[in-house]
């Protein structure tokens, strides 16, 4: 008797993997017989489905302890996000300097290399930097 579809749906019905499902040899063919997930259950509450323990997984309480702050890396997304608004905002500057006139092209795109090379943090940072090479 071929019970692949039944330990399925018993997979469905009692939410586990297909691995875990054990029929007893006993009452093999009453679980052939079974046809909807309440015959499963019954099936279950009287012992002639067993479920296996989960084998090999880590225990959760383990693996935190193993996730300390050097284990954990920031997101990319994140990362990335702070390095656009930082730049578009340091460019914005630089290009409404340029517009003024109080920055030359050649010097402007040597700033804008530096933004790229991320050598600023902040505005604050470029404006010292801009009364430093004043």
């Amino acid at each position: 008797m071929n019970l692949r579809n039944k330990k399925e749906l018993a997979a469905k019905v009692l939410g586990v993997g297909k691995e875990r499902i054990v029929f007893l040899a006993e009452s093999l063919e009453e679980i052939g017989e079974s046809l909807t997930r309440k015959d499963i259950r019954e099936l279950k509450k009287s012992g002639a489905i067993i479920i296996k323990e989960k084998s090999g997984r880590r225990k959760v309480k383990k693996r935190k302890n193993k996730r300390g702050p050097g284990k954990i890396k920031k997101k990319i997304k994140k990362r990335k996000e702070e390095y656009v608004k930082i730049t578009r905002k340091l460019r914005k500057y630089l290009k409404n300097l340029k517009d003024k006139g109080e920055i030359e092209k050649e010097n402007y795109w040597k700033i804008r290399k530096l933004i790229r090379n991320r050598k600023f943090n902040s505005l604050a940072q470029l404006k010292r930097y801009l009364e430093e090479q004043k």
